[in-house]
């Protein structure tokens, strides 16, 4: 719970913990003498603070040790249980009979925000110490904020290194270029992708989506991406590295009902000859199929099969492909076309509409295509896509568009 910030001359809400009726009245006369803003209630023991529900609504909680559930006990106990049950932004100042330092630098180390000793302090201190003890909260609750944001933002870099990779294509016979934009629901989801050019000069490339979105479900997607790339560089036979995938997930994931979608084309060349025709084999579990760009706009043949993680014996039968000259191919994410296609909401994009949007882009360069396609989703959808989109162009180098600096990596993610 986060109390919205507010003037420090604003009235404060405060619970003054307290049995003994003429330090009631003293407190109140105090307050009243210097026309205090403050607004006081009162509880006459910890357990009822937390009972009535006034502890709930305060700004700051003013406590005396001395309390009758607290007899025979530690006396910071108090202090403990009021700050295990006070809402986060609320302040707890100590206001006592016990005119004890050492007892004062405990409760401040317990995490008392003032230490005041009763008849040591006048209304104007009284109302000045409640004002800097909700301000001093206030500003400790920021802190951990903000820590918590820098924490989340560094795991997220983390994880995105891990599913946004440099692509390994130096000296291949395929250009690549990826693009990631993440979902609205955070800063970075399961999607993955990856190409490589494995040693006997094949080109590999996936892309997948863990379901579900968070942190887990993003390591995840990291997890697989590595496996993958581990798997096809050491020479694991295309046929059998989907079913070591599985092994994987099977292992690693949180929760068995766990799935992750995946689409992975193989290119290989007939001969080392510069015309030398290129084939594409394409295996699909559960995902959209890779999409022919150029030169003509299509599907590639597929065959579709279950995700990973769902049947214990699956195959992903392969289609393979002679690609023309000129060729261009993307491998997507579902996130581009799960959104609403047009304003009426009535359907989704899905894979005809995309193929709608890209006929209408058919003369956009490679380097622009994934932006406009996911600026264009969002337009359709009404607002901010609430998966993540992952796409990965694949062309023959010669086709690729100049002045790409790096085409193994994307440009910023866009949060």
């Amino acid at each position: 719970m986060v109390r919205p910030a507010g003037h420090s001359t604003a009235p404060r809400r405060v619970l003054l913990v307290e049995d003994d009726p003429g330090d009631v009245f003293l407190v109140r006369e105090l307050l009243a003498e210097v026309d205090s803003p403050i607004v006081l209630t009162v509880a006459e023991s910890v357990a009822a603070a937390v009972s009535s529900g006034l502890l709930a609504t305060a700004d700051c909680v003013l406590l005396d040790l001395r309390l009758p559930d607290q007899v025979g006990r530690d006396p910071l106990d108090a202090l403990r249980a009021l700050r295990d049950q006070a809402p986060p932004y609320c302040a707890i100042c100590v206001l006592t009979g016990l005119d004890d330092e050492h007892l004062g630098a405990a409760a401040m180390a317990e995490g008392a925000q003032d230490y005041l000793v009763k008849g040591t302090v006048d209304g104007e201190l009284l109302t000045r110490s409640v004002r800097y003890a909700v301000e001093r909260r206030r500003a400790e609750r920021n802190a951990v904020r903000l820590r918590e944001v820098q924490l989340e933002r560094a795991e997220s870099a983390r994880v995105e290194r891990g599913l946004l990779p440099r692509l390994l294509l130096d000296g291949s016979f395929v250009a690549g270029q990826p693009f990631y934009r993440a979902g609205r629901q955070s800063l970075l989801g399961g999607d993955f992708y990856d190409a490589i050019r494995c040693p006997d000069g094949s080109v590999h490339a996936i892309v997948g989506d863990v379901c579900g979105h968070g942190p887990d479900e993003a390591a995840l997607g990291a997890l697989l991406r590595v496996s993958w790339r581990a798997l096809v560089l050491s020479g694991v036979g295309e046929p059998e590295v989907l079913g070591a995938l599985q092994q994987v997930l099977n292992s690693e994931r949180h929760a068995p009902a766990l799935f992750t979608t995946l689409c992975t084309v193989a290119l290989f060349k007939e001969d080392d000859r510069a015309g030398g025709r290129v084939l594409a084999r394409v295996r699909v579990a559960g995902h959209p199929p890779p999409i022919m760009l150029r030169p003509e706009l299509g599907e590639l043949p597929h065959l579709l099969g279950p995700p990973l993680g769902v049947l214990p014996d699956p195959e992903w039968p392969p289609v393979t492909t002679a690609l023309p000259a000129g060729w261009a191919l993307m491998l997507y994410s579902d996130g581009l076309i799960e959104g609403y296609n047009g304003p009426d909401r009535a359907d989704r994009l899905w894979n005809t509409g995309l193929l709608e949007l890209l006929a209408k882009h058919g003369d956009t360069q490679l380097a622009s295509l994934p932006t406009r396609l996911a600026e264009q989703a969002v337009d359709l959808n009404g607002g901010p896509l609430g998966d993540d989109v992952a796409i990965l162009l694949l062309s023959e180098p010669a086709r690729a568009d100049p002045g790409q600096a790096d085409p193994g990596r994307p440009g910023p993610v866009p949060r």
